[in-house]
């Protein structure tokens, strides 16, 4: 099938690169967000969907909105069969999702209808899910609301962060993105209603989102911090200023209050409600990233004081 692919960040990459390899589809043309400020310096840079299409010599397009007439013609000229999208975060209009034959096709990393909107991943392990997943499914108009093409299903590690879960959705969903394009060139995918039960939202993670607290039980606090490493990442209040943390560890029942530390001569503990934590990396503000065990040595806490 004639393609273009409508994607903005890194985890959306394989799937371009894998249907970029298939030798049954052809994408002619890449929809991103526009060039945007990015880093220390930032300088405007175009998204990575963007440049992994400039690698292909891939016509870009950015329009401001995936509704304006300029782009929506310039897709019509294209005419593409279907339109696989994945992580492209721009609201489609109908008018643009009627332009393909075949329709919009998203793959979202989530099993649908369990954790529907901006940020699936997040979502299924703050809540300690034990499975996460991707779903390809057609794009309507309610979001992520269309009838589902297929999913695949990964396990999710007792320690994996959202980022290192997204990873490994990111290239299992690319090969099931490839296999649902394939169905629907040769007639053999049909679509199946998601149900009306399960419903459940992700809503995009902000940093205040990302501020641990340690009133919560230990377990909530594990997944709390893994769910938001490495973006936006976690963080605490100690002495007036933002500390940032790395994953915390489960260890052994202790007699700690919510947020008081522990220096040891191996490992800096925090209570929570239930369990200690153990700190892994943090980092203070102006300072780089160093284990918890440098940081205290050098902070030489005192008795009794917390993170809050």
């Amino acid at each position: 099938m004639r393609l273009v692919f409508a994607g903005t960040p890194e985890p959306a990459v394989p799937s371009l690169r894998a249907l970029l390899e298939s030798a049954s589809h052809e994408v002619a043309a890449v929809v991103t967000r526009p060039d945007a400020p990015s880093g220390r310096g930032r300088a405007t840079r175009r998204s990575p969907v963007g440049q992994c299409a400039d690698e292909y010599g891939l016509e870009v397009l950015a329009p401001e909105r995936p509704g304006d007439e300029e782009f929506q013609q310039r897709l019509r000229e294209i005419a593409p069969d279907a339109c696989p999208v994945v992580a492209y975060g721009g609201l489609l209009p109908k008018t643009t999702l009627d332009i393909p034959a075949h329709g919009w096709v998203n793959l979202h990393f989530s099993l649908l209808p369990a954790w529907r909107g901006a940020a699936p991943v997040q979502a299924t392990i703050r809540a300690g899910d034990e499975l996460a997943g991707a779903t390809t499914f057609r794009v309507v108009r309610e979001m992520d609301a269309g009838p589902v093409f297929g999913t695949v299903t990964e396990e999710v590690g007792s320690e994996e962060t959202a980022g290192e879960l997204l990873w490994r959705l990111a290239h299992s969903g690319a090969n099931l993105l490839v296999s649902t394009m394939d169905g629907i060139a040769d007639g053999s995918l049909r679509t199946v209603e998601q149900p009306c039960d399960g419903v459940s939202y992700a809503r995009k993670v902000d940093p205040d989102d990302a501020h641990v607290d340690f009133g919560a039980p230990a377990r909530a606090v594990h997944r709390h911090v893994r769910s938001v490493t490495p973006d936006p990442g976690a963080w605490t209040w100690f002495r007036e200023q933002r500390l940032k943390l790395g994953p915390v560890r489960m260890v052994e029942p202790a007699d700690l209050a919510p947020g008081e530390l522990r220096v040891e001569r191996k490992r800096v503990l925090v209570g929570t409600a239930t369990s200690p934590v153990e700190l892994g990396d943090v980092q203070a503000q102006g300072k780089k990233r160093m284990a918890a065990t440098d940081w205290a040595r050098g902070t030489r806490i005192d008795t009794g004081e917390a993170l809050r």
